[in-house]
């Protein structure tokens, strides 16, 4: 209980801001014409919701939660400890799981990329904010 006491909650919310931010020039125009092609759609055919923005907004909210409670129990302290954790959890858990879902689901190996991809970058950059805004 004390840990959960400790954390900076103020960077866990940054965090996951900046990670959710990071969703708009990479479904924008990195990759969103990329994205909507392997995801066999248009524009047109997608429709704007506030549904899927609070979802992800709240799930990257969890992600920013856990690794800072990886980061406090291991005492990672520096920018670059925290970016190696990042990838780590990235690649790891969330790219894995992502190929894991793919090879069932039939997903794309481009939809896996991209999606991954976001979720790696993300993870990266949650991993150095919390680490050196402890």
């Amino acid at each position: 209980m004390e840990l959960l006491l400790d954390l900076n909650w103020w960077a866990i919310i940054v965090a996951s801001l900046v990670s959710f931010a990071i969703g708009w020039p990479w479904y924008g125009p990195l990759f969103g014409t990329a994205w909507l092609d392997a995801l066999g759609k248009t524009p047109d055919e997608i429709q704007p919701s506030p549904k899927p923005f609070i979802i992800s907004l709240v799930t990257t909210l969890i992600t920013a939660f856990v690794m800072a409670v990886i980061i406090a129990c291991l005492g990672i302290s520096t920018w670059f400890d925290g970016a190696v954790l990042g990838l780590a959890v990235g690649i790891g858990f969330i790219a894995a799981s992502n190929i894991s879902d793919a090879a069932f689901c039939g997903w794309s190996w481009k939809l896996v990329a991209i999606q991954s991809g976001y979720r790696v970058v993300y993870s990266i950059i949650m991993g150095i904010v919390l680490a050196i805004w402890q």
